[in-house]
């Protein structure tokens, strides 16, 4: 071996146990800086405060992905490799390699809260199987970062008038339900999207109003659509070799924390959202954001009453294919779970 063969061994094993236990400090990768409030407010702080959030003798060594130079879409890659031990894993970037996960997340799939946390309850154990399978990966928990909204520069006043529109997107099966109803989908990564707006790049935009008003997006567009396509489910997952080097003890206390974490969180992306639809339209409540006056359109029947019949019409069919011929079995476990509530 060379010289240079033999560091670059030497480094990978390094890595891998600078993660474990032992060494007292996890590496952690977070959510984009860019992303607003649950990543400043409520993540963050956690893992600045590991020691004591956790119980454990151990710190967290935090750096957001956006500012790793690692694109979010590789995040599994990385957890796989043990380049990180912990990663709060953006579930929507990283289901090209692992589709099993966008069951957590089908466009229509979860209105609202109460129906997202089910779902997780359902199907986190099926995604948790995968990627301990094939990414070395044991999920820690499912959080939402909210109902996912539209944005849009030019005037609309249903989703039928996107037909014609470029509209960012951030995973497959929203693509699909764009196309359908006559929008060019266009995958874009979040740090990209205002300045994708602003040089009308893309017309319209979908994400949380939260995080929305933290990337500045009001400044761009004119109008928000508040119809909810996906709740935006994140994750944190860790590698298996760092969790395996653990005690029963330590896993005990890790899985606690996160857990507590995570509920945090649930609790927090609904107050945020609220506050944040407010802020963004100019209404008189306004505590958790910049207030901008962007014209509110209330969704028609027509477009309620296509969000509630994409799951069995749109996102399901199209997910079920892709994610079967990656994982066998994948949407039979979907159907015996979550599918239960609906007639195929």
């Amino acid at each position: 071996m060379t010289l240079t063969g033999t560091m670059t061994a030497t480094l990978a094993a390094t890595t891998i146990l600078a993660g474990a236990a032992s060494a007292q400090s996890l590496r952690v990768m977070g959510q984009p800086v860019a992303t607003g409030l649950i990543q400043s407010n409520i993540e963050q702080p956690f893992f600045e405060n590991f020691a004591e959030e956790t119980g454990l003798e151990m710190s967290a060594d935090y750096q957001p992905v956006d500012v790793t130079g690692i694109k979010d879409t590789e995040q599994l890659r990385i957890l796989k490799g043990g380049l990180f031990d912990i990663v709060s894993l953006r579930l929507s970037q990283v289901s090209r390699d692992e589709p099993t996960i966008l069951g957590l997340d089908l466009v229509g799939l979860n209105p609202d809260y109460e129906t997202g946390m089910d779902t997780v309850e359902k199907f986190a154990p099926a995604v948790d199987a995968a990627l301990q399978e094939k990414f070395n990966t044991k999920l820690l928990g499912v959080w939402p970062f909210g109902p996912q909204v539209l944005f849009c520069e030019p005037e609309i006043a249903s989703l039928s008038d996107l037909k014609g529109l470029k509209v960012r997107v951030y995973d497959q099966n929203l693509a699909n339900f764009i196309s359908l109803v006559g929008g060019t989908p266009v995958p874009l990564s979040f740090p990209e999207v205002q300045q994708s707006l602003a040089r009308g790049v893309v017309d319209c935009a979908i994400t949380g109003p939260s995080s929305a008003n933290s990337a500045g997006w009001p400044e761009v567009t004119a109008y928000m659509l508040p119809i909810a396509f996906q709740l935006a489910m994140n994750g944190y997952g860790i590698n298996l070799d760092t969790w395996n080097a653990m005690s029963a003890e330590e896993q005990e206390k890790l899985q606690a924390g996160f857990d507590s974490l995570v509920a945090d969180i649930w609790s927090y992306s609904e107050e945020l959202f609220v506050d944040a639809v407010s802020c963004n339209t100019g209404g008189e409540s306004c505590e958790t954001g910049t207030k901008y006056d962007l014209t509110l359109v209330e969704p028609s029947d027509a477009d309620v009453d296509l969000i509630g019949t994409a799951v069995t019409d749109v996102s399901f069919p199209a997910w079920q294919e892709t994610c079967d011929a990656v994982n066998e079995g994948c949407s039979a476990k979907w159907l015996e779970t979550v599918g239960t509530a609906y007639e195929f």
